[in-house]
């Protein structure tokens, strides 16, 4: 008896069109304002609105409407292909970068190794965030031929807008000019077009996790020229980023605090402001969540899960960067620039309070995609039961 195996299932022709996306993504909530699918549309008919607290895509042409597209109705369908937040994302770039799933314990994704890592060059170091790590690799990545430009994020103008814009970085100069936090939103892959028409052919991305899924959602589902193009993927942790408006209608209105007037910022438990006459000043957190920005509010991914290298200043160390190692690529180039000293390392179980961190801030990340959503960017363990408070101490005995 001859046993045949039977074919595989063919895999369902994908469809999906701005009209799908539109209503899924962009209107539903789950849009983080990442232009990814502005960047994939091989027909120039998707626009970016960054100003009024929108921070998302919109259809250009009149003919069918904002909802529809008619390059859609013919078949065009890289809108969707490279929309990190259509349908079931999570899982289709996880088995495209790893092969498998993320566990439920791996609530900050699937990752080779977790060091402490800082440039162990002065200038790149006192210039850049934290550590300097990302600097620092983006110089060794241009000095080695990993890249021949970056995609990142730069203060619009003088800087005196805090207005964060997405540029181009070709050399270590432009490098060290867009180092630094703004906390305020840039679409980083909206430089992809600049690049290009620069002669760039490997590009690194530097971007929040929203950006850092980008480039290999792209890959998986065949979004077209774009992803091709990508040749590292640096995430950078984020729990949320604040509207533009936050400057006047907190910083100066309630504080006095001029954004002409500031000259670096961080978010250390509180919100870090530097000011250009050497003043300090710190705002709590809480008051600033007024100013969270809406593609923020569902986004389940605080550890730039889908990059080959995520970056973050948590924990104890306010000059090392947490660094976690996610892919082949990303452990290649730290290993390297270990090795000849470009970066100094120190292993990430050393500030064990920045691991639990991590993983706090992932769960409430997750928390945050909705139930109408598909399930997978929600799986995790539940949380620990809350020790129960200690019972209050027994009154005195009285005396007679």
């Amino acid at each position: 008896m001859t046993v045949t195996e039977s074919a595989p299932p063919k895999a369902e022709r994908w469809v999906a069109q701005w009209k799908e996306l539109y209503a899924e993504v962009v209107t539903s909530g789950l849009c983080t304002g990442c232009s990814g699918c502005v960047v994939a549309c091989p027909h120039d008919v998707l626009g970016y609105k960054d100003t009024e607290g929108v921070y998302k895509p919109f259809h250009l042409e009149e003919e069918l409407g904002p909802d529809n597209c008619i390059h859609g109705e013919k078949g065009c369908t890289s809108c969707t292909r490279a929309c990190p937040r259509f349908r079931t994302w999570e899982t289709e770039i996880d088995d495209f970068m790893f092969g498998r799933t993320r566990t439920i314990d791996e609530i900050d994704g699937i990752s080779k190794d977790i060091i402490l890592a800082r440039a162990s060059d002065d200038m790149v170091h006192k210039m850049g965030q934290d550590g300097g790590v990302v600097s620092a690799m983006l110089i060794w990545c241009l000095e080695k031929g990993y890249i021949d430009a970056a995609l990142v994020s730069y203060v619009e103008g003088d800087g005196s807008t805090w207005k964060a814009i997405p540029g181009v970085a070709r050399n270590k100069e432009e490098i060290l000019a867009a180092a630094g936090s703004r906390y305020t939103y840039s679409a980083t892959p909206m430089a992809y077009k600049e690049a290009v028409e620069g002669g760039a052919e490997k590009l690194a991305l530097v971007g929040m996790s929203c950006h850092s899924s980008v480039p290999p959602v792209m890959s998986a589902r065949k979004a077209g020229k774009p992803a091709r193009r990508f040749a590292l993927n640096i995430g950078l942790l984020c729990s949320k980023t604040f509207d533009d408006a936050i400057f006047e209608e907190l910083f100066e209105a309630k504080y006095g605090l001029k954004k002409a007037d500031m000259v670096k910022m961080n978010i250390k438990g509180v919100f870090q402001i530097w000011m250009k006459n050497g003043d300090y000043h710190e705002v709590n957190l809480k008051e600033c969540h007024a100013w969270t920005r809406e593609g923020c509010k569902t986004c389940p991914d605080f550890a730039a899960e889908h990059a080959d290298i995520s970056t973050g200043g948590i924990g104890e160390f306010n000059d090392w960067t947490l660094t976690i190692v996610r892919t082949d690529l990303g452990r290649e180039i730290l290993v390297k620039m270990l090795e000849d000293g470009s970066l100094i390392g120190r292993p990430g179980d050393e500030d064990p309070g920045a691991i639990k961190l991590l993983h706090r801030l992932a769960r409430v990340s997750r928390n945050r995609w909705p139930d109408t959503a598909v399930e997978a960017p929600r799986l995790m363990r539940p949380p620990p039961p809350k020790k129960p408070k200690p019972d209050a101490a027994p009154e005195p005995a009285s005396t007679p």
